[in-house]
């Protein structure tokens, strides 16, 4: 057995192989996509589910039944929407999300970027141990809270010792490491698009069968099930996946070196060229990721309301349509690269999520709400993109290091996001219940931008040291 885990040494006299970039080979490892999609599907049930518990459980407390668990009774006129109960529970709902996700961002901000740069030493392992592991201690508090009827504040519980154990943030975090680890160079872009295909896959299904299954059973059972991936992605994640750090060695926790190896991947790289690059598009990253992921916290919101009022059910379908654009992406991704640079492709992707969100920000009907769920079909392949150029920028000793930066980046999306977004989307419900949407999409003509000007700046670059070559020396 010891002799089929490591490869023979070389013969006598042979010269010396080549280091290798890269620690393993791609087919010695199992993959990393169970662990992601496993993850994905517990938090995706757990979203709406949550939106929606919050809905039922504040509208209870305070006498209002306009919309329950049946349907949409009682939201399908404008009566109902100018009821001032009616808007007391959304803000209430709206309110308890941003406490909820604010709190457990908060403290995922500093922990992912302390398990990021350790994880660069003991090994991805460990990392996605304690973060799935901190998933399922979510869940189970969630579960308490409605077999027992606690106090919604109790979610924020969950949500905080999920938070400082990595949460989600630090699982696509050591996912996307691992995937930097054993993929080739020229291939990262697609092989990191597949891996957030991933993504869409589970939260498709998470979706559909989730919306379902509440109208039809209520909250226990998908909770359940929710509370089952998370399991079993640390189970994966401890048993079967193999590590990808080679040359593992101790570490401690607690330190400031791990915070001052994310600081010295900006202020001192390998080569300084890059370091304002590393800037723009972690820049760019971050704009994007924070419309994304404030126009996700207020999808489900803003389905229950008028004048869409959509039952669990259609919340679902919509959730799966989001969800779908990660497959499209990929799809598209994988065509337009045969005949555009990968920043062009981003460029599109930007386009389409622009477009969509506007969209949405007018949809009165069902129509037209998904008309704008399929203008965002190639929404998600900007950010595969942006993953795959900060990855070329660094050296291949120093992607434990970009990553953990890229999950602090990540863990601050989401801290600004749910306080943007939450906190506005109450504000504007009197004069446009849309403006968030069309707030993110003009906050994303930044990233087009930046994205537009690095490439033209590239290639002016490359053009000009073409057409300019060294002349040669006098003798």
């Amino acid at each position: 057995m010891a002799a089929m885990a490591e490869p023979p040494p070389p013969p006598p006299g042979a010269p010396p192989a080549p280091p290798a970039r890269r620690r393993f080979r791609p087919g010695l490892l199992p993959a990393a996509e169970p662990v992601l999609f496993l993850a994905t599907v517990s938090v995706v049930l757990q979203g709406p589910l949550t939106t929606q518990y919050l809905w039922d459980r504040l509208g209870t407390e305070r006498g209002y039944h306009g919309h329950n668990s049946s349907g949409s009774a009682g939201c399908g006129n404008s009566s109902a929407a100018a009821d001032p109960l009616r808007q007391e529970v959304e803000a209430l709902v709206s309110h308890w999300n941003l406490y909820i996700n604010l709190g457990g961002f908060f403290v995922c901000l500093f922990s992912v970027t302390l398990f990021g740069p350790w994880s660069d030493s003991v090994g991805r392992r460990p990392a996605l141990i304690l973060s799935t592991a901190g998933i399922a201690l979510q869940t189970s508090i969630y579960l308490l809270v409605i077999y027992l009827e606690l106090h919604v504040a109790y979610l924020l519980l969950g949500r905080l010792l999920s938070g400082l154990s990595g949460d989600y943030n630090l699982v696509l975090a050591s996912c996307f490491a691992y995937v930097a680890e054993t993929s080739d160079r020229r291939a990262r872009t697609f092989r990191v698009a597949i891996l957030e295909a991933c993504l869409g896959i589970a939260g498709m299904l998470a979706s559909i069968g989730g919306g379902q299954w509440r109208k039809a059973q209520g909250y226990i059972n998908p909770f359940w099930l929710a509370f089952a991936a998370s399991l079993a992605a640390t189970l994966y994640a401890a048993f079967f996946l193999r590590e990808s750090v080679k040359q593992r060695r101790p570490a401690r926790l607690f330190t400031l070196s791990h915070y001052k190896a994310v600081y010295r991947l900006y202020m001192a790289p390998e080569h300084p060229s890059s370091r304002w690059k590393l800037a723009l598009y972690s820049l760019a990253f971050f704009l994007l990721v924070t419309v994304h992921f404030g126009a996700k916290d207020l999808f489900v919101l803003y389905e229950l309301g008028f004048p869409l009022c959509w039952a669990s059910d259609l919340i679902g379908y919509g959730s799966a349509a989001n969800y779908l654009a990660y497959l499209s992406s990929l799809g598209g991704l994988r065509l337009l690269q045969l005949c555009l640079e990968d920043s062009w492709v981003a460029e599109m992707a930007l386009i389409s999520n622009i477009a969509g969100l506007v969209v949405i920000s007018l949809a009165t009907t069902t129509a037209l709400m998904f008309t704008g769920y399929g203008i965002l079909f190639l929404s998600m392949a900007a950010t595969p993109v942006i993953r795959s150029k900060l990855s070329k920028l660094v050296s291949e000793t120093e992607q434990g290091a970009l990553f953990a930066s890229v999950a602090c980046v990540q863990g601050l999306c989401s801290l600004v996001a749910t306080g943007v977004f939450n906190s506005l989307y109450p504000v504007t419900l009197h004069f446009m219940r849309g403006f968030p949407f069309l707030f993110g999409a003009i906050i994303l003509l930044i990233p087009a931008a930046i994205i537009g000007w690095i490439q033209i700046w590239d290639s002016k670059h490359d053009y000009n040291h073409f057409q300019d070559p060294p002349s040669p020396a006098k003798d």
